[in-house]
């Protein structure tokens, strides 16, 4: 009886070790903090160790990397109106389009830009998000870009997470699954 015990005993140890082990896999969202906004509206993710800037005139929430200060993560947000939907203001292209000749890379400026990726998304609770790719040539170097757009309560939401194209393969299914992880929860 005593031997059974001991295996069942070793057994169960060996199941919480693997659990444990297995909660810190890198799917989900090891690797990341949790972020609200101070009305309780929306939330995401950012990765750990990054730290919140406050820039004046400019996004309302702005993260970066201490480290590699090129990796950044900022979420812009506009007033649209209340009767306004996702889909009025255009299809995933096309907001893409938008985007990238207004703001990231307008006629006759140093930057220059190339949309890799435009696709519509639907989360749980319904809302639709426009997922954008970029990459941004720069005078001095190239920066990829990505980012979800969501249309709240008469609320345009841009929340984009970019890095050197240097650095982009090692960060890219991170900032992937930053992106994805913003949600709304009023």
């Amino acid at each position: 009886m005593r031997a059974f015990l001991r295996s069942w005993s070793k057994f169960f140890a060996l199941l919480i070790l693997v659990s444990a082990l297995a909660s810190c896999s890198t799917g989900g969202t090891a690797g990341l903090e949790a972020f609200q906004s101070s009305n309780g509206r929306y939330g995401f993710f950012y990765p750990t160790g990054w730290t919140r800037i406050s820039v004046q005139g400019g996004p309302e929430v702005v993260f970066h990397d201490l480290i590699n200060s090129d990796e950044t993560l900022s979420l812009v947000v506009s007033d649209v109106g209340d009767d306004v939907e996702l889909k009025n203001i255009g299809t995933a292209l096309e907001v893409g389009e938008r985007l990238m000749n207004e703001l990231l890379a307008p006629n006759g400026g140093e930057r220059q830009a190339e949309l890799l990726d435009a696709n519509a998304r639907e989360d749980k609770d319904g809302h639709s998000f426009y997922d954008i790719e970029y990459l941004i040539h720069l005078p001095d170097k190239d920066r990829h870009e990505i980012a979800t757009v969501v249309v709240d309560h008469g609320s345009l939401f841009t929340f984009a997470a970019g890095t050197n194209q240097i650095r982009w393969n090692k960060v890219e299914v991170l900032f992937r699954r930053v992106i994805s992880s913003f949600s709304f929860f009023v």
